[in-house]
């Protein structure tokens, strides 16, 4: 069995209004989904410089990631006949702009709230992520809210 490694991370931002919005990413392989930006991992190349390249290759955003965020999924899939296992780590990263440029593998991009990003991802696997990118945050909202109330 062949299996893959790839690493990426969940792009957030917050807009005028201090909402956070999230990055999803137009993908169209057999079917078209949204998905976080991702890719395999290269030789020598650690987990976070796979996503910090595959991010700005696949949007051409610099971001910033958030220490203490490394959630990690799999699943196995079909590929030319063989079954491939595949391993994909993600990262919680804020974007510096709202500029997105997408590369040419996907079809478009948009920024979204949590709920409207929960309901446009077609797998379980990357709600799940969304929701912990999403207690993360609120966390250390709190915990910013915490130490000025003191």
């Amino acid at each position: 069995m062949k299996h893959e490694n790839s690493a990426g991370a969940v792009v957030f931002r917050k807009d005028k209004d201090g909402r956070i919005l999230y990055l999803l990413l137009g993908y169209e392989h057999k079917s078209k989904y949204l998905g976080f930006p991702r890719g395999n991992i290269e030789q020598d190349e650690t987990e976070k410089q796979t996503a910090m390249r595959e991010v700005k290759e696949e949007t051409g955003l610099n971001v910033r990631f958030l220490e203490g965020f490394r959630e990690k999924v799999h699943w196995f899939y079909r590929r030319e006949g063989d079954t491939v296992s595949k391993t994909l780590v993600l990262f919680l990263a804020e974007a510096e702009s709202d500029q997105v440029t997408v590369s040419e593998e996907h079809v478009g991009y948009k920024w979204l709230t949590f709920e409207q990003a929960i309901d446009q991802l077609q797998f379980e696997n990357s709600r799940s992520i969304l929701r912990k990118a999403q207690d993360f945050l609120f966390n250390i909202e709190r915990n910013s809210l915490r130490r000025f109330s003191k």
